[in-house]
Formats: structure tokens, sequence, C-alpha cells
């Protein structure tokens, strides 16, 4: 996923570090808002910068509601597809994407 500022989606993706090895990104997920359907090309983790739930809608159309805890990361693999949204929210989702270029 490309980070931009989106903010007719309602999310905004700050790259704080592209080095050639790894891509560090910061998302935040304002209420209602979503990270639009996106394909990731390299394995990648997440750190929750906050403690809320966020919905992770797959390419298949299954649904997951993702807990996140502040500073307990997990890690996906390349080739995820999914869109990601904070709907109904009553604050802004945030979290760290680490990518392994």
């Amino acid at each position: 996923m490309t980070a931009d500022s989106a903010a007719d989606t309602g999310s905004t993706g700050e790259v704080q570090l592209d080095n050639g090895v790894f891509r560090v990104t910061k998302w935040t997920i304002r209420p209602d808002g979503v990270i639009p359907m996106h394909k990731h090309e390299y394995e990648y983790v997440v750190v929750p910068m906050v403690t809320d739930t966020m919905l992770v809608r797959n390419s298949d159309g299954t649904e997951i509601h993702a807990e996140l805890e502040a500073g307990v990361s997990y890690t996906r693999p390349a080739g995820s597809e999914h869109e990601v949204s904070n709907p109904g929210g009553s604050a802004d989702v945030v979290f760290v994407e680490v990518e392994r270029l």
C-alpha cells in the first residue's frame, strides 16, 4: 500500500523511514475512515499505538474485528489483501507498519 494522504477516505499514511531494507509507515484511520482495498507486496509487522478495534475486510469477503492492544505487535505475510476501517469509532485508530523490503 502506498502511503499518502487520503482525506476523502478518512485515513493517512506517513512514511517515517524507507532505507531500502525497511519501510516504516504510521497509519491513522479517523472514525468511519478506511484504508481502501490493497495488497501487501512484503511481509510486515503492525505495532498498534492504541488499544481499539478495527475492521479488516479481506479480498475474499471475510471480515475480522481485529482487537488492537497498544504496543502488542503482530505480523502478516506478503500477499495479504484487505481493506482496513474504523466504523463507528470514537477515536482515531493509529498503528505503525514495518515492511521488510
